[in-house]
């Protein structure tokens, strides 16, 4: 049976894990998201000694995923204090010479949701994560999805709605996706954290004005077999229905699939995997890599 080392890096906490090829977490720690020395140096200190064969990381970004880059495996222009331009992968390398697999969080999330969850068996999915930030993972015709660098759909641009005037908090963009939708937002324009909100409380549609508004835009350029929407503000279930409500209306009947016309309560959904879609992504990212290992020593 394979060891494999999993981490899902959050902005707000790690969660590292071990896991194998049945997509089976057996042992697994949590801890904050501090400084880049104090957390890695945890992560480290979990993995020492367990002989992992690959580890799969997906992290909070962005994070440079060019593997001819000199910051390959850098966490780039992020905001969180300490860790802008920190060689996180380097870090691991130095001590544990294994395969990695290395991807942002929502897409590791993403592929843990189509290996073992929600969107398994199906070619493309869409993985938002909505709490202290906002993310999504794009996994298209088999295959997760980079380019440049990578999606960044958190920092879209959105429309404003007609009863918001909250200027949004995106240190990059202001009023984004992110700076409009996420956790901080909720608190910083209602002046209460959004577990606290009634479930009939205004926020609730304007907060799913604005994820409607994106997941549209994304069914209509990705054309993804499955929606799926994770993180903290999305465990406030009654944002479900207004979300799918919302995105009906926009598409107003243009895109002719009986998911989106009349299964959109299976279309739409929470993850498959809970709360640990990122570290069963991360798994799969760690699997993955081992396998791309196995296959480029074998001889032809």
């Amino acid at each position: 049976m394979t060891c494999i080392g999993a981490i899902e890096a959050g902005g707000t906490k790690f969660v590292c894990g071990i896991g194998d090829e049945k997509g089976e977490i057996r042992e697994s720690v949590s801890f904050p998201t501090t400084s880049p020395d104090e957390t890695l140096g945890k992560a480290i200190a979990f993995f020492r000694g367990k002989e992992v064969e690959a580890i799969g990381i997906g992290s909070f970004g962005p994070i440079d995923l060019r593997p001819g880059s000199p910051a390959y495996g850098h966490v780039t222009t992020t905001p969180k204090p300490g860790w802008a331009n920190c060689d996180f992968l380097g870090t691991l390398r130095e001590l544990f010479d294994v395969p990695y697999g290395w991807d942002t969080d929502v897409n590791a999330a993403a592929l843990g949701e189509v290996r073992w969850g929600a969107a398994r068996g199906l070619d493309s999915c869409l993985y938002y994560t909505i709490g202290t930030g906002v993310g999504i993972g794009v996994y298209t015709e088999g295959r997760l999805v980079h380019g440049l660098v990578h999606p960044e759909g958190g920092h879209t641009p959105v429309r404003r709605h007609p009863d918001d005037a909250f200027a949004g908090l995106c240190p990059f963009h202001g009023d984004c996706l992110e700076g409009m939708a996420a956790g901080p937002a909720l608190e910083a324009r209602w002046r209460v954290k959004g577990h606290e909100l009634p479930a009939n409380h205004r926020a609730w549609e304007i907060e799913a004005f604005y994820i409607a508004q994106s997941i549209t835009g994304a069914v209509l350029l990705n054309s993804p077999e499955k929606v799926i929407l994770g993180g903290g503000v999305m465990q406030q279930s009654q944002l479900f229905a207004l979300v799918r409500a919302a995105v009906k209306r926009n598409l107003n009947g243009y895109v002719s699939a009986g998911e989106l016309l009349e299964r959109i309560d299976d279309y739409i959904v929470p993850p498959g995997l809970g709360t640990q879609a990122g570290l069963y992504g991360a798994l799969a990212l760690g699997l993955d890599a081992l396998q791309a290992r196995g296959a480029a020593e074998t001889p032809a």
